[in-house]
């Protein structure tokens, strides 16, 4: 008997194929090769949150006799970094020398952590009190059963200011393009993130945050914002209830007075990005998914290609078609992943249909 595990059980299900609607007329393959030759050409810090994605292959046959429960039988473990350290990834696949600083425990996970990003990512890890974070996804017949999340509270990540300073100087003096990825996990404090943009703007640097409504930062005049819808609705205090009209217009006001961004991008999953400047809605980007396996680690290869691209110096559009395009290789992919050049580039090029 094989168990079917209902699409309910999770968000990341596959599904059908996602339409790609004039993004090779906005965007081409010439364009993006020439956007990653600038990209390899910078120097990117990753400041948050690292975790480390588990991932538990199995399948299972039979229903346990102690529960109504699929029994799982366990084929294989993988391990990625996730988080912050998934933005890092997602930066160094794009050719960009990378560094990630994040608060790492002393345990097993934390040292598998350190091995996996070895060769791609200089890692200045930060020894906490708490464990390493780790997000341990079940996967049953392709999709996700269930999530196991070990951490502690937010307090066990902070970093003291001095020490935090003592390891942030050298990596913001080399950098040219700062990456804030926040999970609400405690390294990031509104002090802390005072300092890196003062640190930051004094030098001319790019920065860009990935917020988090449960750890309002005040991070005034950054370069790039990039919540997702639901997250943009509660940084800007704007009711919205999922499945309604998006009231644009109120929550990109809102935030630009809040936060005074120089671009917003908010991410709207299957319907693409949505780009504001000065407060005022501009532009919504279609999706450039082809097929939707997995979502987890979309928005960290959407804010680490923004930022890259922007810092670059792409306009606002053009950023926005090239991370859709990466955005769009890694949710065709089951768990958390990258995009490299060639892929991007592949899922740009015309089909042999529409050619």
């Amino acid at each position: 008997m094989l168990i079917r595990v209902h699409s309910w059980l999770h968000h990341s299900a596959p599904s059908k194929p996602v339409p790609r609607p004039f993004l090779r007329m906005s965007f081409t393959v010439a364009q993006a090769r020439s956007l990653l030759t600038k990209i390899a050409r910078r120097r990117v810090l990753v400041i948050g949150d690292v975790m480390l994605d588990h991932y538990i292959w199995g399948d299972s046959h039979r229903i346990s006799p102690e529960a109504p429960v699929p029994v799982v039988a366990i084929n294989r473990d993988t391990y990625v970094p996730g988080g912050a350290a998934n933005v890092a990834l997602n930066c160094a696949a794009l050719g960009a020398t990378t560094t990630v600083l994040g608060a790492i425990g002393r345990d097993e996970a934390g040292r598998t952590l350190r091995r996996l990003l070895v060769g791609a990512v200089t890692a200045l890890a930060a020894p906490v009190p708490g464990p390493t974070i780790v997000k341990a996804r079940v996967i049953l017949q392709r999709q996700q059963l269930c999530r196991l999340d070990r951490e502690a509270a937010p307090a066990s990540y902070h970093l003291a200011p001095a020490r935090a300073r003592r390891l942030l100087a050298p990596a913001l003096a080399a950098a040219d393009t700062i990456i804030l990825s926040d999970y609400a996990k405690g390294l990031l404090t509104t002090e802390l993130v005072a300092w890196i943009i003062t640190t930051a703007r004094a030098a001319g640097k790019f920065i860009a945050l990935d917020p988090k409504p449960r750890n309002p930062l005040a991070a005034p005049e950054l370069d790039l914002f990039t919540p997702n819808r639901r997250e943009a609705a509660e940084l800007a205090d704007v009711s919205w209830v999922p499945g309604q009209p998006f009231p644009a217009d109120a929550i990109c006001e809102r935030l630009h007075t809040r936060y005074g961004m120089r671009h917003l991008v908010i991410t709207l999953s299957e319907d693409g990005m949505l780009l504001s400047t000065a407060g005022r809605p501009r532009q919504q980007i279609p999706t450039a998914a082809r097929e939707v396996f997995d979502v987890s680690g979309a928005g960290d290869t959407s804010i680490a290609s923004l930022a890259l691209a922007l810092a670059a110096g792409a306009d606002l559009p053009t950023a926005a078609h090239f991370a859709n395009a990466a955005a769009g290789v890694v949710v065709g992919k089951l768990g958390t992943a990258t995009a490299a050049p060639a892929e991007i580039l592949a899922h740009l090029a015309p089909s042999p249909r529409s050619s």
